[in-house]
């Protein structure tokens, strides 16, 4: 990871006064990060927010928050799915032109992006010794 950012969980991002979701997972600035009184983040120090879908979570976190994401300008979402037992991934960066999210990519096991930093993340689970 770059060394101007972080990364968080379950902090909320205020978009509005009283709108203020907590994604799961955070990609957020050095700057920001170093503020321990903070009770929420901007838009604007957030570069990647990450879902973790669960059955109680799946409307929300598939149709909702990307939209409320993508509306406040932050510009990377993934969202992580149980896909037969493993982790499956799916990248999205915002489109200027339309002001929300692109798919970029589908990822099992491995995520190898570029954006919002240059990352190369194994998400198998190590195997249990018998």
């Amino acid at each position: 990871m770059p060394s101007g950012l972080r990364i968080t969980s379950e902090m909320d991002v205020k978009l509005r006064p009283r709108q203020r979701p907590v994604p799961d997972v955070l990609v957020i600035s050095a700057a920001a990060a170093a503020d321990l009184s903070r009770t929420y983040y901007h838009p604007a120090e957030v570069r990647l927010a990450v879902e973790i879908v669960s059955d109680e979570s799946a409307v929300r976190d598939r149709e909702r928050k990307p939209q409320l994401y993508a509306a406040a300008g932050m510009p990377c979402f993934w969202r992580i799915e149980n896909a037969d037992g493993s982790p499956g991934t799916y990248a999205f960066d915002l489109d200027p032109a339309t002001a929300g999210y692109v798919l970029t990519g589908i990822f099992h096991g491995r995520i190898k992006v570029s954006r919002p930093f240059p990352a190369d993340i194994d998400l198998r689970l190590p195997r249990r010794r018998q």
